[in-house]
């Protein structure tokens, strides 16, 4: 039989020795982790935004300005005359000026393009961009001497050669579709008769 403790007694020996590293560890309840410390980014300026600021502010100005030297035309169509709306648009363009410089101070940019289809590493095509210009130069020398209906076709079917669409018969004939449509379009429907150069008198 073995004694208790307490009823005169020795208390049972512990079947092994006790030992430190067998005591449990009182481990401490797991409660909410304490919130990182907030850490507010670094203000980046793009200073270049200021000159566009800058241009806002010098037009607005440049406007007011100008305003102030209409005459004073009042009758009884126009009771308040031509200069307070472009003083109106002065006075807010150097309000959007104004509100735009505090954004660029506090930080604010512009979001980056984000579209799927385009690629923000990919250099400009100066190529592309020669022929398109080249294009316009051609129909802007030509258009006077040729007239539209052959200026325009050249500058249609070059831009679509230049931005890489070899269909070219194809484009030819819609290019002088739409020659022809843009030509009786401006002269029928809006009154503007464009060059018709060597073609005058048929078309």
């Amino acid at each position: 039989m073995t004694t208790r403790p307490g009823r005169g007694g020795e208390a049972p020996p512990r079947p092994y020795p006790e030992d430190e590293s067998d005591r449990p560890v009182d481990v401490p309840p797991a409660g909410p982790a304490e919130p990182a410390a907030a850490t507010e980014p670094a203000r980046h300026t793009d200073r270049a935004q200021y000159g566009v600021c800058a241009f806002l502010a010098l037009v607005g100005g440049f406007v007011i300005v100008e305003a102030t030297r209409i005459g004073h035309a009042v009758n009884a169509a126009d009771p308040i005359g031509p200069k307070p709306v472009p003083i109106l648009l002065g006075v807010l363009l150097l309000i959007v000026a104004a509100i735009y410089a505090v954004d660029v101070y506090r930080g604010g940019v512009g979001e980056p393009e984000a579209g799927e289809d385009v690629d923000l590493t990919t250099p400009i095509d100066w190529r592309t961009v020669l022929l398109l210009i080249g294009a316009f130069l051609v129909n802007a020398v030509l258009i006077d001497r040729l007239g539209w209906v052959i200026s325009g076709t050249i500058l249609f079917w070059g831009s679509a050669y230049a931005l890489g669409n070899r269909h070219y018969v194809r484009n030819l004939l819609i290019a002088v579709a739409l020659s022809l449509v843009t030509f009786y379009t401006f002269a029928i429907g809006l009154g503007v008769n464009l060059p018709a150069g060597v073609l005058q008198g048929i078309l």
